[in-house]
C-alpha cells in the first residue's frame, strides 16, 4: 500500500509543520516590523538631536563673518553626501558644500564643488535664520534607508532556513507516519479480504498514537480470528459427527431397498430418501473440505502444477456430458508452454471441475462453455466463460458465500457450495477471483501469481 503525493501533502505531520511555520513566520514578521519601526524612529531622533547640536555650535559664532568662516571651514572637511552645510550671508553670498534649492518639484541639493553634479538621496534638514542670513544643516538618511535592506536580510537569513528545516522535518515525519499508516491500512485490507492471520506486528519506533492503533487492530484481528475459528470448528464438528449417522441411515435404507418383499410404492420412497441422503452427505463433505481449505493445511502439499494439463484432462472428462446436454465445451490453450503454478493439483482440478459443472448446470441447451488459460509477465490466468443467463452484478459477491443460491437456481440440483469452494481454494492459493459479465453469460477469472 502506497501513499500518493496528494495524500502526503494532506498528512497531519506536514500540516502541523506548515501551521507551525506559518505561525512562526507571522510572529517573526511582526517582531521584525516592530523592531524596524522602533530602530528607524530611534535613528531619526538621534539625527534630529545631532542637527540641533550642530545648529547650536554655529549659533556660537559672534557675527555673520565669523559664521561664514566657520561654515566654510566645516564644509571643506565634510562630504556633502553625508552632511550638507549651506549658509547664505546677509550680502547674498553663499558658503558651504552644497546649495539647497527649491523648484516646482520640491527641494533638491546641488553640490557647490566645481564639476560635481546634483546630489541625490533623502536628507533630514534643519534651517534657521542666523546673523542676518539663513543657515541650513542637513544630514543624509542613507543609514536609516539602509535599515530596510538590513532587516530584509535578517528576515531572509532567519526565516527561510527555519521554514526549510521545519518543512523538511514535517516531510520526514509525514513519510515516516505514512509508512506506519500504510502498514495498518494493508493489515486492514488483508483482514477485509479474509486473511484473518494478518497482523500489524512490531510497532517499536512508532509514535504512541499509531502504536496504540496498531495494537488495537491486532487485538481485533485476534478476536475475530478466534471467533471465526470457533465457528468453523463447530460447523466442522457438526458435519463430522452427523456424517457417520447419516451414512448409517443410508446403509440401512439401501438394505431395505434390497428387500424382496418391499412394495413398489415403498421402494420408490426409499430410493427418494437415498437420493436426498446422498445430497446431505455431499453437503457435509463439502463443508468439511471447505473448513480444511480455510485452515490453510493444504499449503503443506503445494508443488508446481501444470494448469494446461489440468485443463486438457477435465475438458476431456466433461466434454461428453456437455454434448449429451446439447452444450459445447471448448478448451483454449496458448501455443507456448505456460509456467507452472505453485499449488495443490487436486484442489486446482476441483476448482475447474466446479466451474465447469456450474456452467453446465445453469446454462440452457445450445450454450457454449469455454475454458481458457493464458499468462502475462506476472500472472497466470484461468477463466471459464459461458453464454448462459449469467449472474446479476448485485449478487456476484453473494454467490461466493456458503449455501447461497440464486432464486432461479433453486429448482436445479446443487447445494450452493460449489463457488464457495472455488473461493476458498483461490484464497489458499493467493489467487484473485473475479466474476464478470461476458455479454452474454458469465466469465469467472482466476489470476495466480506467476
Amino acid at each position: 500500500m502506497t501513499l500518493s503525493r496528494t495524500s502526503m501533502l494532506r498528512s497531519m505531520p506536514l500540516r502541523l509543520a506548515g501551521g507551525l511555520v506559518l505561525l512562526f513566520s507571522v510572529i517573526s514578521l511582526v517582531s521584525l516590523a516592530a523592531s524596524y519601526v522602533y530602530t528607524q524612529r530611534s535613528f531619526e531622533m538621534t539625527m534630529r538631536a545631532d542637527l540641533t547640536q550642530d545648529m547650536a555650535g554655529f549659533r556660537a559664532a559672534p557675527s555673520a563673518a565669523a559664521l561664514a568662516v566657520l561654515v566654510e571651514a566645516e564644509a571643506r572637511s565634510t562630504d556633502p553626501e553625508r552632511v550638507v552645510l549651506s549658509y547664505f550671508a546677509p550680502n547674498g553670498r553663499h558658503y558651504g558644500n552644497a546649495v539647497v534649492a527649491r523648484d516646482a518639484d520640491g527641494y533638491r541639493i546641488v553640490s557647490d564643488l566645481p564639476g560635481q553634479p546634483e546630489i541625490t538621496g533623502r536628507y533630514l534638514a534643519l534651517t534657521s535664520s542666523l546673523r542676518g542670513g539663513q543657515l541650513t544643516v542637513a544630514r543624509s538618511r542613507a543609514q536609516i534607508d539602509a535599515l530596510r535592506g538590513v532587516f530584509l536580510n535578517i528576515l531572509g537569513l532567519s526565516l527561510l532556513p527555519t521554514i526549510l528545516i521545519a518543512l523538511s522535518g514535517g516531510l520526514i515525519l509525514a513519510r515516516r507516519g505514512a509508512r506506519h499508516v500504510a502498514v495498518v491500512g494493508g493489515t486492514l485490507d488483508r483482514l477485509t479480504s479474509g486473511d484473518l492471520g494478518a497482523r500489524v506486528g512490531d510497532a517499536r519506533g512508532w509514535s504512541d498514537d499509531l502504536a496504540r492503533i496498531g495494537a488495537k487492530v491486532d487485538q481485533m484481528a485476534r478476536s475475530q480470528e478466534d471467533t471465526v475459528a470457533s465457528l468453523r470448528q463447530v460447523s466442522a464438528d457438526i458435519a463430522h459427527d452427523l456424517k457417520t449417522p447419516i451414512q448409517r441411515v443410508a446403509v440401512h435404507l439401501d438394505e431395505l431397498s434390497q428387500s424382496a418383499d418391499l412394495p413398489a410404492a415403498d421402494r420408490v420412497l426409499v430410493d427418494k430418501a437415498l437420493a436426498e441422503l446422498d445430497g446431505i452427505v455431499s453437503v457435509f463433505h463439502s463443508l468439511l473440505q471447505l473448513a480444511q481449505i480455510e485452515s490453510g493445511s493444504p499449503r503443506a502439499r503445494f508443488a508446481p502444477v501444470d494448469l494446461a494439463a489440468v485443463c486438457r484432462t477435465l475438458c476431456d472428462v466433461y466434454e461428453p456430458s456437455a454434448a449429451e446436454c446439447g452444450q459445447t465445451l471448448t478448451c483454449v490453450l496458448p501455443e507456448h508452454p505456460v509456467r507452472p503454478v505453485h499449488g495443490d493439483r487436486n484442489l486446482l482440478g476441483q476448482v475447474l471441475a466446479n466451474l465447469i459443472e456450474n456452467a453446465l448446470r445453469h446454462t440452457p441447451p445450445g450454450s457454449s462453455i469455454t475454458v481458457a488459460l493464458s499468462q502475462t509477465e506476472t500472472d497466470v490466468e484461468l477463466s471459464v466463460r459461458d453464454t448462459g443467463p449469467g449472474i446479476p452484478e448485485s449478487e456476484r459477491e453473494q454467490v461466493l458465500r456458503r449455501l447461497y443460491r440464486l432464486d432461479r437456481s433453486r429448482s436445479t440440483p446443487g447445494n450452493g457450495l460449489g463457488l464457495s469452494l472455488v473461493a476458498g481454494i483461490a484464497q489458499v492459493h493467493d489467487a484473485a477471483l473475479t466474476l464478470e459479465d461476458a455479454n452474454p453469460g458469465l466469465r469467472v477469472r482466476l489470476r495466480f501469481p506467476g
